[in-house]
C-alpha cells in the first residue's frame, strides 16, 4: 500500500511546474483519474501524504529533493533563528548571512507551497467536504499549519481566494489571514469533536498519518495547540482576539499537548527522509550557530549533547608565514560560526555539527513549546496559572523529550552565555547578548521573564528553524549576535533589528504584476527584508 501511494505521489509531484502563475495551479496535469486514486482511499491518501511531506519540504522532482529544503528553510529561517551555519564560503562569502539577499533562494518557500502543496489541500477540500467530514477537519488543521509558515516568511499570503476561478488570486492581509487560520481550527475542531461522540463512524486513518498516530484526539490537541501558539503570536498587535483565541483553546475539554512525547514530526517510517539530514550528514552543511554556542556552552546546558556533536579533532593551520604549524585546540568543544562574517576559508568544517541524520523525524510542534506558550499567557494575565510553573514544567518537558537527565539542577543554576569567541578569526569575536540564566526569578520585571521564558522556548523547539525565527523576531529573544558584516540592498535591514521578512518572488513582479501590487498593498510597508510583518511590532508590553 505505501509504496503504492508513493508511486503516485511521485507522479503528481513530477507533473506540477513551480511557477507564479496561480490560474494553472489547479490543472491536474498528472494523467491519473479520479478514478484511479479512488483504489483503496488513494484519492485521499495521496494528497494527505503529499501535504504532510510538504511541510518540513521534501521532494523529488527528478533533480534531486534535499536542495529544496536547503534554499527553502536551511540558509534562510534556520540560520536567521540563530540555529544553524554553513561552513562553506558560498558565492563568494556574501550571500544571506550577511544579508546579501539571494532572490533565487528565497522565492522557493513561496513557490514550491503554491505549486506542490496548496494545489492538494485544495484537492482535498473538495474531495472531503462532504464526503467525509473527517478528513475535511484534518485538512483545515494542515491548511494551517502550512500557510502560517508561509505567512511568517513573507506577510499577505494567498489563502482565503486559492482555488477561485479568477485568473489572479487576491492576496489575504496577514491580519485577515490569522483570522481565517483561526475560524478553520475551530471548525475543525468542531468537526473532529463531533466524531468523538461517535466512534462507529471512524475511519481508519493511522497508515495515512504521518505526523502522529492517526487518532482523533491527537489531532484535536494538535488544532488547539496551534491555536495558542497563533494566539501568543498576535499578543501585542491585537491583544484582545489573542486573548479570547487563547482561552478558548486552553478551555477546550479534549486537552492540548501536555506530556514531553506529545510531538508533531514528519515520520521517516514510511519513506520520507529527513532533508536537513542528507544536508548535514552526507554534504556536511550543517553547523552550530555561534549565537546557539553562546547560550548552550554558557549555560552549561546538558541537551547541547543531543542537539550536536563535539568537534572531532584539533586543527592544524600554517603560520602568518606559511611555513610552520599552528595548532587550534577544538576537540571535545561545541563551537559554531557567526553569521554574517564574510568568511572566504573551509575551516569551520572541523566546528560542531547537528544531530539530525535523513532517518531523524523532522519535529514540527512538541509539548515542550505549549507550556512556553502557557507561561506567556499566564504572564501577560490570561489565565490564572502561574507563570514560573509553567516555565519549569516546559524546561523539564523539553528535557524529558530529549531523555536529558537533570532538570531540576539546571533550573537552579545561575549560568549566564558565553561570550563568543571565533576560533579562526578573532575580529569576529563579540560579547555575550543573552542576559538571563536557567533560573526562574519571581521578583524580576515582566520583561526580563518573558526574556526567560523565550529563550528557554527557543531551545525547546529545536531544530524547527520556522517557528524560531518567528518568535525571535516577534520578542526578540533570544539576543542573537547581530551580523558582522551587513549587505543588504539599499541598507533597507538594520543590523542590530535584524532581518525581519523575506520579500516576495521577484517573478511575481513579471509573471502578475497585478498580483503583486496587491500583495505589497496588502504588506503596508515596502517589499524589502527590513519591512516589519504585522505581528511584530516592536515592543512586548
Amino acid at each position: 500500500m505505501e509504496k503504492r501511494v508513493f508511486v503516485y505521489m511521485v507522479l503528481f509531484l513530477g507533473c506540477i511546474a513551480c511557477t507564479g502563475h496561480f490560474k494553472d495551479l489547479n490543472t491536474d496535469k498528472t494523467g491519473i483519474t479520479d478514478e484511479d486514486t479512488r483504489i483503496d482511499w488513494n484519492h485521499i491518501g495521496i494528497p494527505l501524504g503529499v501535504v504532510q511531506q510538504g511541510i518540513y519540504f521534501n521532494y523529488d522532482f527528478g533533480k534531486g529533493k534535499n536542495w529544496t529544503y536547503q534554499i527553502m528553510q536551511n540558509l534562510s529561517a534556520d540560520m536567521f533563528s540563530g540555529y544553524m551555519h554553513d561552513y562553506k564560503p558560498l558565492n563568494g562569502g556574501s550571500h544571506n548571512s550577511d544579508y546579501n539577499l539571494q532572490d533565487g533562494w528565497n522565492g522557493t518557500f513561496w513557490g514550491y507551497t503554491y505549486a506542490y502543496i496548496m494545489p492538494q489541500i485544495k484537492r482535498l477540500e473538495d474531495s472531503t467536504r462532504t464526503e467525509n467530514p473527517l478528513f475535511y477537519a484534518i485538512t483545515k488543521i494542515l491548511k494551517v499549519e502550512v500557510m502560517h509558515r508561509v505567512s511568517d516568511y513573507y506577510g499577505p499570503i494567498i489563502y482565503s481566494n486559492f482555488g477561485g476561478m479568477k485568473s489572479v488570486y487576491m492576496p489575504d492581509t496577514q491580519q485577515d489571514v490569522y483570522h481565517a487560520f483561526f475560524d478553520d481550527l475551530k471548525e475543525a475542531v468542531k468537526t473532529l469533536s463531533d466524531y468523538m461522540d461517535k466512534p462507529d463512524e471512524v475511519f481508519d486513518f493511522s497508515r495515512f498519518d504521518i505526523l502522529m498516530d492517526g487518532e482523533i484526539l491527537s489531532w484535536i490537541k494538535f488544532a488547539n495547540s496551534l491555536r495558542m501558539r497563533l494566539a501568543v503570536r498576535i499578543a501585542m498587535t491585537e491583544p484582545e482576539k489573542a486573548r479570547t483565541e487563547f482561552q478558548s483553546a486552553i478551555s477546550d475539554e479534549h486537552g492540548y499537548f501536555e506530556d514531553p512525547f506529545e510531538l508533531v514530526k514528519v515520520s521517516t517510517r514510511d519513506g520520507y527522509t529527513n532533508p536537513l539530514g542528507e544536508i548535514n550528514r552526507v554534504w556536511g552543511e550543517v553547523y552550530m550557530n555561534a549565537s546557539m554556542e553562546s547560550i548552550l556552552n554558557g549555560f552549561d546546558d546538558p541537551r547541547r549533547k543531543v542537539f550536536f556533536e563535539p568537534c572531532v579533532d584539533d586543527v592544524c593551520l600554517p603560520d602568518k608565514n606559511g611555513k610552520d604549524s599552528v595548532i587550534i585546540p577544538l576537540k571535545g568543544q561545541y563551537r559554531g560560526i557567526r553569521q554574517g562574517t564574510m568568511f572566504a576559508h573551509p575551516y569551520y568544517a572541523a566546528l560542531s555539527k547537528i544531530y539530525v541524520n535523513v532517518n531523524t523525524d523532522a519535529i514540527l510542534m512538541t509539548a515542550a513549546e505549549v507550556w512556553f506558550l502557557r507561561a506567556e499567557a499566564a504572564l501577560r494575565g490570561w489565565t490564572s496559572e502561574e507563570a514560573g510553573d509553567c516555565y519549569e514544567r516546559g524546561v523539564k518537558c523539553s528535557f524529558s523529550q530529549w531523555q536529558v537527565p537533570d532538570a531540576d539542577a539546571y533550573l537552579q543554576g545561575d549560568n549566564r552565555a558565553s561570550d563568543f569567541k571565533d576560533v579562526f578569526t578573532p575580529e569576529n569575536d563579540i560579547k555575550a547578548r543573552c542576559k538571563v540564566s536557567p533560573c526562574w526569578d519571581e521578583s524580576a520585571s515582566p520583561e526580563i521573564k518573558l526574556e526567560r521564558i523565550i529563550t528557554q522556548k527557543w531551545l525547546a523547539i529545536f531544530p524547527e528553524g520556522c517557528e524560531a525565527w518567528a518568535e525571535q523576531r516577534r520578542t526578540g529573544y533570544p539576543r542573537l549576535f547581530p551580523v558582522k558584516y551587513n549587505n543588504s540592498r539599499n541598507g533597507c535591514i538594520d543590523t542590530e533589528i535584524m532581518i525581519r521578512r523575506l520579500n516576495f518572488p521577484s517573478t511575481l513582479l513579471d509573471e502578475s504584476a497585478e498580483q503583486y501590487k496587491a500583495l505589497v498593498d496588502a504588506l503596508g510597508g515596502k517589499d524589502n527584508a527590513g519591512t516589519r510583518l504585522w505581528w511584530d511590532t516592536g515592543r512586548n508590553f
